[in-house]
């Protein structure tokens, strides 16, 4: 049978079903090949997340947590020891907040270059780095135009802006392996599709689940062995990872374990979790805006693929949560939801790659969403003239902080602390579990109000005034910047 064209959309002769999915054309060229523009794509790509990310790390409003918690874990494997975040509290062990080893990855790097940045680059190139198996899985089965589409649609995705737009977390790692890793599984190469799915066993703790969750498509698809394996690899890695928290957590609680409050029953009680397993679910309405964003892009034709079962731990997990920021669509938390949701978009489109028109008005669709949600979302601030804008209090901020020597104890405002992260041992001014009596203390007293986190204004002020009390001295006030010192 003559192989079906790599260029336009064009029916492939023979008809699919949800169990036979079509067999990609096997000549050693299309299995390879990654084409000029698919470079450029994810090149462009790179170069739009890591200006979005210097440029709000830049004009400081990255944050302490999570940046600095994450340049505080990877500056202690570049130097030698096993992680710990003195924003957590002091000596906190990392490794027993989150299961991350992956982060010793980064510390070659960190070595060359000792800043923050570093890390928004890597997450930058990490992510970018996934358009590629999407896309060329795309330009095999549905030709180049259509790959071109769900390439651009899926790299300019509200939760890739969301992710890259707030700090660094280590789930850019997850981004790529599971691109890859379902990539393989729709292209029908079950084996490498385990291969790149088990790293994310070194990710985080919870992702283990979805690695149990490949397991059983790779079963489902002809593999009974390899995904039986990869089932148990999966489990056993979150049950390990588990351990290791609660082993490492210095009060022996995993700090991300969430409870439902649920309603009626108590924070974490028997009708608390039942309400919280079912109603909870889908209460409130921001947890069903979530979802509905996340398969938006696709006009809901993932929903056709098995492969979107992937997504379910980290869905389940989020809404079961009691924390309020997990249900929505802002911070990092739909980063790994992505590739997962482009990915059985591709494979659900393969299976209507009989009918080309029906193919055309899906990828016109997606396109059409994306326009639509892309000035809701971080990736709009490069369009934005405040953007570059060089504000003048950026440059006050660094001439003071100069003045704090390299290996200092400091507190300091949620977003100068990443701006120290990289010379000193640096803690979060106002936060009860930040070291005592550190030798600085640096306050920007004009953060907004809607940023101010962890301390109110008149909180805020009552801390600086038990500071001076204390035997702090002011060294500089400018431009609302307060910088204090203990002599001795």
């Amino acid at each position: 049978m003559q192989a079906p064209p790599t260029d336009g959309i064009t029916s492939v002769p023979q008809q699919t079903t949800r169990e036979q999915r079509p067999v990609p054309d096997p000549s050693a060229e299309n299995r390879t090949q990654l084409t000029w523009w698919i470079w450029t794509l994810a090149a462009a790509l790179f170069v739009v997340y890591m200006l979005l990310s210097l440029r709000i790390h830049q004009r400081i409003l990255s944050n302490s947590y999570d940046l600095g918690v994450f340049e505080q874990a990877v500056r202690s494997y570049a130097e030698g020891h096993l992680p710990v975040s003195e924003l957590k509290a002091p000596g906190f062990p990392v490794l027993g907040d989150h299961f991350s080893p992956v982060l010793a990855l980064l510390a070659p790097l960190y070595r060359l270059w000792p800043s923050a940045m570093a890390l928004l680059v890597a997450q930058a190139a990490l992510v970018a780095s996934s358009v590629l198996p999407l896309t060329c899985w795309a330009r095999r089965t549905l030709g180049s135009p259509a790959a071109a589409v769900i390439g651009v649609c899926y790299g300019l995705s509200w939760g890739l802006a969301s992710g890259v737009g707030y700090d660094f977390h280590e789930v850019a790692f997850a981004v790529p392996l599971l691109a890859c890793s379902l990539s393989a599984l729709g292209s029908g190469r079950l084996r490498a599709a385990v291969w790149w799915a088990l790293p994310l066993l070194l990710v985080k703790e919870d992702l283990g689940v979805t690695v149990a969750v490949i397991g059983v498509l790779v079963a489902r698809r002809g593999g009974g062995r390899l995904g039986f394996g990869t089932v148990m690899a999966g489990l056993t890695g979150t049950v390990l990872g588990l351990a290791v928290l609660s082993a490492l957590s210095p009060d022996g609680v995993m700090a991300h374990w969430f409870l439902p409050d649920g309603s009626g029953g108590g924070r974490g009680g028997p009708a608390g979790l039942l309400f919280q397993g079912t109603i909870g679910m889908i209460t409130p309405d921001t947890k069903v805006m979530t979802l509905l964003l996340v398969l938006a892009p696709t006009l809901f034709l993932a929903l056709r693929s098995s492969l979107l079962w992937t997504a379910v731990p980290t869905l389940l997990w989020r809404f079961a949560s009691g924390l309020s920021p997990h249900w929505g669509t802002g911070f990092h938390y739909s980063l790994v939801l992505m590739p997962i949701v482009f990915a059985a978009f591709v494979d659900a489109l393969n299976l209507r790659s009989s009918h080309p028109a029906s193919v055309r008005r899906y990828l016109a669709g997606s396109a059409a969403i994306t326009c639509l949600l892309l000035p809701q979302f971080p990736f709009w601030q490069l369009v934005q003239s405040a953007t570059w804008r060089s504000d003048p209090r950026v440059a006050v901020a660094h001439s003071l902080m100069n003045r704090i020597p390299d290996g200092a104890t400091v507190q300091a405002s949620t977003f100068l602390v990443p701006q120290l992260t990289n010379r000193t041992s640096v803690s979060l001014f106002g936060w009860a579990a930040s070291r005592p009596d550190p030798q600085w203390i640096m306050v920007d007293t004009r953060m907004p109000m809607n940023k101010r986190w962890p301390l109110s204004i008149p909180d805020e002020q009552a801390a600086l005034g038990r500071a001076l009390s204390h035997g702090y001295r002011t060294v500089a006030a400018e431009d609302g910047f307060v910088l204090l010192n203990r002599p001795g």
